[in-house]
């Protein structure tokens, strides 16, 4: 579907973008042990958060209802997890062509704790500028970012409750339930927004409580992909069912008959959906309670099942991640790990790869583990110190001035992509025509620019900083394109001036004609008549108000026959014309209504139109004007004093775009300041980025009719941006 992540054969994340545009693993949490437990001390904060959490898994007995199929128990479910059902729309941010671009989308959520936090899919609300939860009353809220966890494609948000008209009505919540108990056909809803269509319901069956992909043929693990080197599922094992989700319900809840979350629904298709599990979700939403984060132990080891090789017993190291705790401690692909720390880590089938990948994460970073080995038949026992993982990619920035796109890279990123050195940005979008792009030799995607005028570029703020530090004159820039080392040279643009100059004006006369061809000549019964024939005559002007009207056939100027009858000779009237003086009178010899007959018209300097006009571009908005012309008024039929200024251009995924500002729509007022013309709005739009609003107003004509558009920027980023 368009604007979803890739998914297995004929599945979707079913995201929504009203305009239609999942690198972890990892198993089911441990069945005795659901939540793992906090890898620091908790302040006293995080106790009382810890606290209130194990208390949304701890049900009252008397809550609990048995295991049913019947449609009360439907009903049940329902009164206890619809009303924390949400609404999640969002003002996405995406990087193309060489700068940041936005675009509206949305999905589902589910409130899972009475301070209004909400679980949902990585892919709903991550790379995003603005979130927005509606309830199922109608009401509204906007959320802000506890964590993201591209890993699992969970993200943890958290209702601004405070901007509530009431803060202090309670909001309701859903419980957490154990998606271990889950059986192969157990009743289960899925509730989400299909399509943005609010508040649904569908139900099903549980299908597979424990699905993982494959390759095609069966022989290696596969992740699902969020986007660009985003990918989720290492952790993950999970729940198929057959109730109905479309695009929109990833991030609901998928629950069971006793009224409890048992899945964070995430993929959906040919009649299939997968949900996360809610122990995953659960381990997750308890870290971000407490340490604002997600913290998993990494040992950089991959395996795979050993049943093929007539094994029951230990897990097959497949590769090994270079400088890893792993390589460190002496483990080599073709090992059997058969216990860590004592315990046994059997991995007979691909359904028990994201458990042993879970058991890893669930060790507190800098500790130590044993690993006991199988290599060649031979025990053997290493020790290993336990290392953090990390994101696998890295941030990335617009450097607006600079006309590129630039994103951190991580360790993991510079292995992935065989990159020559991590010390630098990857260059992940370059616009045409702007200094990168005019630099000979030119920057392109995917390459790493490792310093500018001399000074290294590590990292982001390095490089934000030197790109500040770019002027006019030459700049040098070092750069690696592969294993290539590359200097180019790159400076900003003279600024140029917004005004345009022009020609003298020449004389005009405010009418527009057609050519007399012998066609339109026999048509007209004037056959033998060459000349032009008046189409239009332009309101207000002195053709106008001498009296030449439409249908008016000109055949002499000044007394001299004018010879047009080709379609060619269109522009002859105009540059006869042209050759007199402005402001001198001329003589139209005219055939009206098979009458021959003269009209004295007072010539016109020639009206200004769309090249003489003064124009500025809105950077921040991305959108551009002009002062409205003589020519246009007339064109459109507007009053002769029309104000405001002609907007000529909205780039595509800009705020301006965003909010449905168009091209020839004429801004009339900005945050209730009349605009008057191109100077006028250049100052405005000034005091507009000074006091950074919330939400710009701007009043416009719209064709015959007003309307209203309101632009609502993230200032942080336009500011980051520049």
């Amino acid at each position: 579907m368009p604007g979803d992540r890739a998914a297995p054969a004929g599945l979707s994340c079913p995201k929504t973008y009203p305009s239609s545009k999942p690198n972890a693993r990892s198993p089911t949490p441990n069945t005795q042990d659901p939540i793992p437990k906090p890898e620091l001390p908790l302040n006293r904060s995080a106790r009382a958060a810890a606290a209130a959490f194990a208390l949304l898994l701890a049900m009252p007995a008397a809550a609990q209802k048995p295991r049913s199929s019947t449609k009360p128990d439907i009903s049940y479910a329902r009164a206890r997890v619809y009303p924390a059902l949400v609404n999640i729309t969002v003002v996405m941010r995406y990087f193309s062509g060489g700068r940041a671009q936005r675009q509206p989308g949305g999905g589902s959520g589910v409130i899972v704790t009475p301070q209004g936090h909400v679980l949902t899919n990585f892919h709903v609300a991550g790379n995003t500028t603005r979130i927005y939860c509606t309830l199922l009353s109608g009401e509204a809220i906007e959320a802000s970012v506890v964590t993201h966890d591209p890993a699992t494609d969970l993200s943890v948000l958290k209702l601004k409750l405070e901007s509530r008209a009431d803060p202090t009505q309670p909001i309701q919540w859903a419980p957490l339930g154990n998606s271990d108990d889950l059986q192969v056909g157990e009743t289960v809803i899925a509730m989400g927004n299909p399509h943005m269509l609010a508040s649904s319901l569908t139900v099903g069956v549980v299908s597979n409580a424990k699905r993982v992909f494959t390759d095609f043929t069966g022989t290696q693990l596969e992740e699902r992909e969020l986007e660009e080197d985003e990918k989720t599922g290492m952790f993950t094992r999970w729940i198929q069912h057959d109730a109905l989700i479309q695009p929109g319900n990833s991030g609901g809840p998928l629950v069971n008959l006793r009224g409890e979350v048992v899945g964070i629904n995430e993929l959906g298709g040919n009649g299939m959906g997968f949900a996360i599990p809610s122990n995953t979700a659960a381990r997750v939403l308890k870290q971000a309670l407490a340490y604002g984060k997600v913290k998993r132990g990494w040992l950089g080891i991959s395996v795979m099942p050993v049943n093929k090789l007539e094994r029951r017993k230990g897990a097959l190291v497949s590769g090994v991640a270079p400088g890893s705790p792993a390589e460190q401690a002496g483990i080599k692909p073709g090992d059997f790990i058969m216990a860590l720390d004592g315990k046994p880590t059997d991995v007979r089938f691909f359904e028990e790869v994201p458990v042993l990948y879970q058991r890893i994460a669930d060790m507190r970073s800098g500790t130590s583990v044993t690993l006991r080995l199988e290599r060649g038949g031979a025990p053997k026992t290493v020790t290993a110190t336990v290392g953090t993982m990390r994101p696998f990619t890295g941030d990335e920035e617009e450097l607006r001035k600079a006309g590129l796109t630039v994103k951190s890279i991580t360790e993991a990123m510079a292995r992935s992509h065989q990159l020559h050195t991590a010390e630098g940005v990857l260059v992940t979008g370059v616009r045409t025509a702007f200094p990168f792009d005019t630099a000979n030799p030119r920057v392109q995607e995917g390459d790493v620019i490792t310093s500018i005028g001399g000074k290294p570029t590590p990292d982001l703020a390095a490089f934000r900083s030197a790109v500040g530090r770019l002027t006019t004159k030459e700049t040098p820039v070092t750069f690696y394109r592969q294993d290539e080392n590359l200097v180019t040279s790159v400076k900003l643009p003279e600024d140029k001036s917004d005004e345009e100059g022009g020609e003298l004006p020449k004389a005009w006369v405010g009418i527009k004609t057609q050519v007399v061809t012998p066609d339109v000549a026999k048509a007209l019964g004037m056959s033998g008549t060459k000349g032009f024939r008046i189409t239009e005559v332009y309101p207000e002007t002195q053709a106008a108000k001498s009296g030449l009207m439409p249908g008016d056939v000109i055949t002499t100027l000044n007394g001299s026959k004018l010879d047009a009858s080709r379609p060619q000779d269109a522009d002859d009237l105009k540059r006869t014309v042209e050759d007199l003086d402005v402001g001198t009178k001329a003589t139209f010899g005219i055939i009206r209504k098979g009458a021959p007959k003269t009209v004295e018209v007072k010539l016109e300097g020639t009206p200004t139109s769309a090249p003489q006009a003064h124009k500025t571009r809105q950077d921040d908005f991305e959108f551009a004007i002009r002062d409205i012309t003589q020519m246009d008024r007339m064109e459109h039929r507007w009053k002769k004093d029309q104000p405001g200024v002609l907007v000529i251009d909205v780039t595509a995924g800009g705020w301006a775009s965003m909010a449905g500002l168009r091209v020839d729509d004429v801004i009339l007022a900005v945050n209730g300041q009349t605009i008057t013309d191109h100077d006028n709005f250049k100052n405005v739009m000034k005091e507009v980025s000074a006091k950074r609003p919330k939400v710009v107003s701007i009043f416009l004509k719209r064709g015959i009719l007003t309307h209203f558009v309101f632009i609502e920027p993230d200032w942080k980023k336009i500011t980051a941006s520049k």
